[in-house]
């Protein structure tokens, strides 16, 4: 029979005022590898066996910060070089959109890493086996006794001193506890087969479970009611009506209830000729011009109306809104094409309001003032 290996002594207490002076008794000896276990947190406890902080909240904070730092770079790299796309104006990189994603990164990395170093790293796991399992020592201070183990490891060990430390503590049940065989021979052993059988065998379960409840449960009754739903899609078919279509035109020479149609649709002249902006030229209207202006005009017009597109290629380039033509338009006209459309250009109607159009219109005087100014301008 090999010989047993000392883990360390154990002294059970009756109160939790006897355990908190032990501990700080043996933090003051200089007792570095000691531990203090009672069936419910002491308030104090901490601050008794002198603990220094917990090296677990570093793991979460590199982790965390490291994480975060990765999903601005990678999401920067994607919208602003690999593949920009221009949207109502955004910039490339709009950092206010990130935000949400940056923070279910930052905390669900931090979150994983913390507990798999907790389980991996200072619990040891798969290795769950520990000395003091299974002793009469834990079934007591589980219940309603207060004990220290003080390690065999520690540098100020010694078995007599040890004794003697506990006995002057008013310790009770002093007792000694070895390493068992399998935890000798075991310590430490992640890639142990039984370990890795369970994983596989948990993962195998999981990932039935999942695709049994996705794939057939979900679409048994009572589950699919969300999907056997008394209504027609868009592009279905209908055995309500003769034509067999689900999808009705709106009766002809109804309007619509709060909806005024436009009236020169199709006309751009008559709309040029009888459309007046009704609204006045002031500080307020023409910053709601330009910041409409910036998210709807300029991706395709650029920000200065010369016809720059900012979608690099994905478009024609639109004619500048400063030629002769354009800048001899009435107010109504220009309202008639960002209503209406023109050529590749689409209506703008159901995007902005009749203010907002109008307002740009002002706008785009602006602008047209501003590259064609008149010597009285400058003086």
């Amino acid at each position: 029979m090999s010989e047993k290996i000392l883990y360390g002594y154990t002294g059970l207490f009756d109160s939790p005022d006897s355990i908190t002076h032990a501990a700080e008794k043996a933090a003051s000896k200089g007792y570095k590898k000691f531990d203090v276990h009672t069936p419910y947190p002491l308030h104090g406890m901490n601050k008794a066996m002198k603990l220094p902080t917990s090296k677990l909240g570093y793991v979460s904070l590199v982790v965390g910060l490291s994480s975060a730092l990765a999903a601005v770079l990678a999401m920067f790299w994607i919208s602003a070089k690999d593949y920009p796309i221009v949207i109502g104006g955004k910039p490339l990189f709009s950092f206010p959109a990130y935000v949400p994603v940056i923070f279910e990164v930052t905390v669900l990395s931090a979150s994983i890493a913390t507990v798999l170093t907790m389980l991996l790293i200072f619990f040891k796991l798969p290795n769950n086996g520990h000395p003091l399992h299974g002793t009469e020592y834990m079934k007591n201070v589980a219940v309603d006794k207060y004990g220290i183990l003080i390690q065999a490891e520690d540098e100020k060990f010694n078995e007599a001193d040890v004794k003697k430390f506990l006995e002057e503590c008013g310790a009770v049940n002093i007792s000694p506890v070895y390493f068992d065989e399998e935890e000798i021979n075991h310590k430490h052993k992640i890639l142990e087969p039984k370990f890795i059988g369970f994983l596989l065998l948990t993962a195998l379960f999981t990932s039935g479970i999942s695709y049994l409840t996705l794939n057939k449960l979900l679409y048994l009754p009572p589950f699919d009611w969300m999907m056997e739903q008394e209504k027609l899609n868009p592009q279905s078919t209908s055995t309500i009506f003769a034509d067999g279509f689900g999808m009705r035109k709106p009766v002809e020479g109804t309007v619509a209830r709060g909806y005024l149609p436009y009236a020169f649709k199709g006309q751009p002249e008559a709309a040029g000729e009888n459309l007046v902006n009704p609204l006045p030229v002031s500080k307020s209207v023409l910053e709601l011009g330009q910041k409409k202006f910036d998210v709807y005009c300029s991706p395709c017009h650029g920000y200065h109306g010369e016809g720059e597109s900012r979608l690099r290629g994905q478009f024609p380039n639109p004619p500048s809104l400063h030629s002769e033509k354009v800048r001899t338009w009435s107010d109504g006209r220009i309202f008639h094409v960002i209503t209406d459309g023109q050529n590749i250009m689409p209506s703008y109607s159901t995007q902005l309001t009749a203010e907002e159009k109008w307002a740009a219109v002002h706008y785009i005087r602006v602008l047209q003032r501003a590259l064609n100014a008149k010597e009285s301008d400058l003086q």
